[in-house]
């Protein structure tokens, strides 16, 4: 059985914790300095034109809004495992907590968003997911590199995060959201690849998952039309997503269950 000194999900494998500390310093300049280069991205109107405008017993968008049950179910498993598997906030499951509490919240941001697509309830979608995201960064970071890295750049990450939303809202200006949305799949990827520790094909379906999910919501209107109007892209966007995030869960429970 775990003691409280084991309190960790995994011990990172890496020798060399500081490359790690270059590819995300890489990254970062790279996106600062297209941010620096480029005009302003203002949210695009058309955004909110999903393909399934359907309504069902009353609830508007009814499959877009629906389907976000799962987001809030892998969130409530994911805290659960936490919670039973390890000492309670000590060491990593703090950071894990943050990212499945943000899976849950993202699944009812995104229900009131659907239930309303605008701008203003985009926002209670976007601000638990860059809290999603920047604590999955973290997570990558501690496991597979340097655990007081990643526990060490947890709240910067939070931070950035929840300010590229802000910043969104206050200057219809994305770049900063699509920074902490793109870069971190970009560098999780390489550290995944780079360094090595347990659960390696669990987080490999999570990034493939995720690039799944982006590519159904891409093609939100063509996924509905070879359906022949059964289901759109962006619902199954969710359904992919949110598969990627049971994916994590199934790796902490093969992980602790290898270690007990």
């Amino acid at each position: 059985m775990m003691t409280q000194q084991d309190h960790s999900l995994l011990a990172p494998y890496s020798p060399n914790p500081s490359m790690a500390s270059w590819m995300i310093t890489g990254v970062t300049l790279t996106f600062v300095i297209f941010w620096l280069l480029s005009e302003p991205l203002h949210q695009n109107p058309l955004y909110h034109s999903f393909a399934d405008q359907r309504s069902m017993f009353g609830v508007p968008h009814a499959l877009n809004v629906l389907s976000n049950v799962v987001f809030c179910l892998a969130g409530i498993w994911g805290c659960t495992v936490i919670a039973k598997r390890t000492v309670k906030f000590a060491g990593i499951s703090v950071i894990y907590m943050f990212f499945f509490a943000g899976i849950f919240f993202t699944g009812l941001g995104s229900a009131y968003y659907h239930w309303s697509p605008d701008n203003s309830t985009l926002m209670w979608d976007r601000l638990p997911m860059s809290v999603g995201f920047m604590a999955f960064s973290a997570v990558i970071v501690s496991e597979r590199c340097k655990e007081s890295l990643g526990y060490k750049l947890f709240p910067w990450l939070l931070f950035i995060g929840v300010l590229s939303v802000v910043y969104w809202i206050w200057q219809n200006d994305l770049r900063p959201y699509y920074v902490v949305q793109f870069g971190s799949m970009l560098v999780l990827p390489l550290i995944i690849w780079r360094f090595s520790g347990p659960g390696t094909c669990w987080l490999w379906l999570t990034v493939a998952l995720y690039a799944l999910a982006k590519l159904l919501e891409l093609f939100d209107h063509q996924v509905l039309q070879m359906t022949e109007g059964v289901i759109s892209g962006h619902t199954l966007k969710h359904l992919a997503a949110a598969a990627g995030a049971f994916m994590m869960v199934v790796k902490i429970n093969t992980h602790v269950a290898k270690r007990q």
